[in-house]
């Protein structure tokens, strides 16, 4: 049993070959789920400075399961963007307002069946992917939520945006699916969070290399989590974007489709 893992963050950019087994190991659990249709083939994420990836490992560096926040940068959609925008076209205004301040989404959460039922790779990783926005500049975040975690996504400070879709819901990514898009009003100070929540993230954030034990009793079960969230070369201003760009003919012509269900 698995005693001791890594939760590490950094720009998609500085390492392709974590990023080429993230791609991996997000697909097979989507397969596993019968939606695997909604990854695209190719890695081009992976080239793109606007994704920061959180990755769960072992300490061999096998990969266990991980999350990316995508800060919106005027030229690449975000993936609710990508996965809405052709259904409901006023999310794109919702994330260009919000970027004026900076603004991205959590998305493409995933764990191994490996450490399944142990939120190692899906609470954990919801947590370090808050913990890192405010060093990058974002200060709102969205994000696009299965069922399963809509609970979680409230907790950390999430609230149903019934701006778009059917009060916030949409069928996605096939008609028996609902997915229901959250929003984060405040990634800095988490003054919508749970107070739990608040305290774990904001200490996250003030020491955001350690290692800390936490202790699971469905299992028994005792894992060191050994944090590295300092993303090298992340500037607070970097995203704080005033754009006009307008993706509502780019997402109508594409039938490129994302990962961006949590």
């Amino acid at each position: 049993m698995i005693k001791d893992v890594r939760i590490r963050a950094f720009r998609a950019t500085d390492d392709p070959l974590t990023c080429e087994k993230f791609v991996h190991g997000h697909k097979k659990v989507l397969e596993i789920y019968g939606i695997a249709n909604i990854t695209t083939n190719t890695n081009d994420w992976m080239y793109n400075p606007s994704i920061f990836v959180i990755v769960i490992e072992d300490m061999n560096c096998k990969l266990l399961g991980g999350a990316r926040v995508q800060a919106a940068d005027g030229i690449n959609p975000l993936p609710v963007e990508k996965a809405i925008g052709s259904t409901d076209s006023k999310i794109f205004k919702f994330v260009r307002n919000n970027a004026i301040k900076g603004t991205g989404e959590l998305s493409g959460l995933w764990n191994s069946k490996e450490v399944a039922g142990l939120g190692i790779g899906s609470y954990f990783s919801v947590q370090a992917g808050m913990a890192i926005c405010e060093q990058i500049g974002i200060s709102t975040l969205f994000s696009l939520c299965a069922p399963s975690t809509v609970k979680t996504a409230e907790l950390m400070g999430g609230s149903l945006f019934k701006q778009v879709g059917n009060n916030g819901t949409f069928y996605y990514p096939k008609i028996s699916l609902v997915a229901t898009v959250m929003y984060f009003n405040d990634v800095v100070n988490f003054t919508t969070a749970s107070q739990k929540e608040k305290e774990k993230i904001l200490e996250l954030k003030a020491n955001l290399i350690q290692t800390k034990q936490e202790i699971f009793p469905l299992r028994n079960l005792r894992v060191n989590l050994h944090y590295n969230l300092n993303v090298a070369g992340a500037n607070m201003e970097e995203f704080k974007r005033n754009y006009v760009t307008d993706f509502s003919d780019l997402i109508g012509q594409s039938k490129l489709i994302g990962t961006p269900f949590l």
